[in-house]
Order: C-alpha cells, then structure tokens, then sequence
C-alpha cells in the first residue's frame, strides 16, 4: 500500500482519483508520497521512504527544493491548472482600475439612507467616471499558461495586445490568438502600453523589474498589474509613481505593509486561485502526476528533476533512478545489469541541471543483487523498483 500524506486539505475531486492500491496516512514521516497547497516543508525532516511531493499550484518557495533533489525525492507541480481563475481576476482588476467602480459602490453605501438617492446619484456619478478598455493597449509580460489566456481574452474584448517572452513555448504560441503582436524585449512593452500586465516568475533577473527605471518608460497614468509575485516590483519606486501620477493604479494580488497602504492601489489578499474550479483542477493534476509516477516511474511538471516519460511498462521489470548528472554513470548502470544477466530493452536518461534521472525497462524480472550493484555506483542517490 503506497502511503499519500496531506499537509493540507486536498480537494475532493483530486483525492477520488487515488487507486485502491493508495492509502491515506496522518504521519509524514512514514508518507511515500505527499500532496501540499500553502504548508511549509522547509523545518520538516524528510522521510528516507518519501520519493514525491506534489504542490497543489504553481508555487514552490514553501518546498525544499535542493534537499528533496538531495534525497531523491521528486518535486511536482501544477502549472496552468489554475490559469483560468487567475485569468479571470486580472481581467476584474483591469476593470476596476479603469472604471471606479469601487468609488461608486462606496457612494451608494454612504448614501443609503438617503430616500432621494435614485435622483442625486446622477449628480454624482460623473466623480467615477472611468475609461472604457476596447480600443486600449494592453502589455502582457510572460506568455505561460496565464500570460495567454489573458492576452486572448483581452484580443476578445477588443484591446490591441503587446506580448514579450523570450522563452515562449511551442504549445503555448500555438494557443496565442494571431493578432497578439511579440516584441523582442519588455522596454517596447513599457513604452507603448496602457495598462501592463506581469506574469512571469521570481528570479534573480526578475526580481524588482517594475521600478524607477522600467517606471519611467511608462506612457503616463498607466495602470499595472501583478498577480505573478509581490517582488516583482520595487514598493518604494511604485510608491513614487503612484504619487505623481504616473502610475493611475496599481492593481496587486500580493499586498504587503507597503502597498496595502498606498493611494491609487487597489489589492486583494491572493485570490488568484481561489475558487473552486482552480483548487479542482490542481488536486487532481497534482494526484494524476503522482500516480503516475509511482506506478509508471514517469515524471511530469517536476521543478527538481528532468521531464521523463516511458508510458506502462510492458516489459518484466521496470527501475527509476535518480542520480546525480555527472559523466560514466550510464555505463555503469547498463555494466550492472549486464552483469546480473539481466538485458535493457529500453532506456530513457533525462538532465536536469545538477540532477538525473533515468528509466530502465528490463526483459526479465530484477533481482536484488542488481539493485544493490546500481545503489553502490557513485552519484546514485535513490533507486526505485517500479516493476
């Protein structure tokens, strides 16, 4: 019975998909697999029996990366699952930004009680006159999953839309409406745009991108959107530009001491993924991807270990290795087998920075003595029959 511990609440449809031949466990310390959405992992002691853990959503920062890689242990998470319901709010928070809406609502509140509303909101109303988004330039930086739905849909409602991303993939260009207009770097972004959009992840190079310099490339009054990731952007620098109104709103899922206490933001408390479709769709992404992996050996979205896929195994036996990513060591993996008169009949090795991994489908069934010859080879981190 392989062993599946929740450091969160997992929804429902994801846990459904768990074959009989999986059993929930409350200890993590006797877990083979573990599911997690928001749990911190970094002060956990990591079982030598875990091999995956699978986040629920896109996010990583609260998993150990280096030393799950250190033990073996694959990584997985969801990317695109909840493209949809981010999607969605980036659109709500555009709006808002260009109508006030939210100075209208207020108005109608404050003015409850006021039996004649219905005639002295019309003298009112022009204080929340907004602009309309058709016809508006829209930037989106970071053409993923949620990069672009967003550029489609706002091609839909009738925006000319500038995207940039240097590492646009094949499938991702393929669903990218043809009227979506690339440029070559962010700057052309910044400098042509009504309103600019951020959806790419927190690295060195990214980290604080939207500040005094890419600011002052802006068109005047633009309004800026981050649901990717609070440091993205330097609070200080946005600050300043909110207050001399070159930026008119900045509309964030991440608010902070900082911005939550700026004129002209408008925040929600990372709500991008918050709904029920979204929590759906990572759970059972996240299950399926550890299923497979511990049925099959195939590895699908891991942010440790290299992309690797054997489909079923058809053959007698069936092992995964992880392994350093160092010189010989095939060699040696396939000088064991062969050793132990057991014949490779198919074999897939993958890279991924520091880090391997490797599937060896087998014509007879494995003995322990080739997997102990396999466990002794220098830079073997962990070997796993699948079969």
């Amino acid at each position: 019975m392989v062993k599946v511990n929740c450091l969160n609440p997992i929804a429902k449809a994801g846990m459904s998909l768990l074959p009989d031949t999986f059993g929930t466990t409350d200890s993590f310390s006797e877990a083979d697999a573990v599911l997690v959405r928001s749990a911190s992992m970094h002060e956990l002691e990591l079982p030598d029996s875990l091999t995956a853990v699978a986040r629920a959503g896109a996010g990583v920062n609260n998993i150990p990366l280096e030393k799950c890689a250190e033990k073996g242990i694959v990584v997985f998470n969801t990317p695109g699952a909840n493209a949809n319901g981010v999607k969605e709010l980036v659109l709500a928070g555009m709006l808002l930004a260009s109508r006030d809406l939210r100075g209208g609502m207020q108005w109608v509140s404050d003015n409850k009680e006021d039996k004649n509303i219905n005639k002295s909101m019309e003298k009112a109303k022009k204080a929340f006159a907004g602009t309309e988004i058709k016809g508006k330039t829209l930037g989106v930086i970071g053409l993923g999953a949620i990069g672009v739905l967003v550029a489609d849909a706002a091609v839909a409602l009738g925006m000319k839309v500038i995207g940039c991303d240097p590492y646009l993939s094949v499938a991702n260009a393929l669903n990218l409406s043809h009227k979506v207009r690339l440029v070559k770097t962010n700057a052309e972004v910044y400098s042509q745009c009504d309103i600019i959009t951020v959806h790419v992840p927190l690295l060195d190079d990214t980290k604080g991108m939207i500040n005094k310099a890419s600011l002052s490339m802006m068109k005047q009054g633009v309004i800026i959107i981050n649901f990717a990731r609070d440091l993205l952007v330097n609070d200080d620098d946005m600050a300043e530009a909110l207050a001399e109104g070159k930026v008119k709103h900045y509309v964030t899922d991440f608010p902070n001491a900082k911005s939550a206490n700026m004129e002209g933001v408008i925040a929600f408390p990372h709500l991008g993924a918050s709904t029920e479709e979204s929590e759906d769709n990572c759970a059972v992404m996240a299950v399926n991807q550890i299923v497979d992996f511990i049925e099959n050996g195939n590895i699908k979205n891991s942010v440790n270990y290299p992309s690797c896929d054997m489909g079923v195994c058809t053959k007698a036996g069936r092992i995964a290795v992880c392994h350093k990513n160092i010189p010989n060591l095939i060699s040696q993996f396939t000088g064991a087998m062969a050793a132990s008169d057991i014949n490779i009949s198919e074999m897939v090795n993958k890279s991924k920075g520091n880090y391997a991994y490797t599937l060896l489908d087998l014509d007879s069934e494995v003995t322990k003595a080739a997997i102990e010859k396999i466990k002794s080879i220098n830079g073997v981190i962990k070997v796993r029959v699948v079969k």
